[in-house]
């Protein structure tokens, strides 16, 4: 369903996607990652616990918060990936909170 735009780059780095790891062309935001990973949600709805995932696609909407090697609530469509980077949906409810894991 998704394909990269910069599927010719040359530099190519690897990034943990829900614990899975993922080969991905630098220069990608993280949604892309996430997308060509077959894994686009980013999260769960707080209420509803719907799927959701990048609605804007340009940091307007906060629909693709994800959390990146251990921060939560980072915006997927904004971050571009890094070698090693850890990223991982986000399951926020009435009942949890995100929590920064040094703190």
């Amino acid at each position: 369903m998704f394909r990269s735009l910069r599927e010719t780059s040359p530099d190519i780095v690897q990034v943990t996607v829900n614990g899975q790891p993922v080969r991905v062309p630098s220069g990608q935001t993280v949604w892309s990652a996430l997308a060509l990973s077959g894994q686009p949600v980013t999260r769960k709805a707080a209420l509803s616990g719907e799927d959701r995932s990048a609605y804007c696609a340009m940091g307007v909407c906060f629909e693709c918060m994800v959390e990146i090697n251990g921060e939560p609530n980072q915006q997927a469509c904004l971050h571009k990936v890094a070698p090693d980077m850890v990223i991982t949906s986000q399951n926020i409810t009435e009942t949890t909170k995100a929590t920064n894991a040094g703190l």
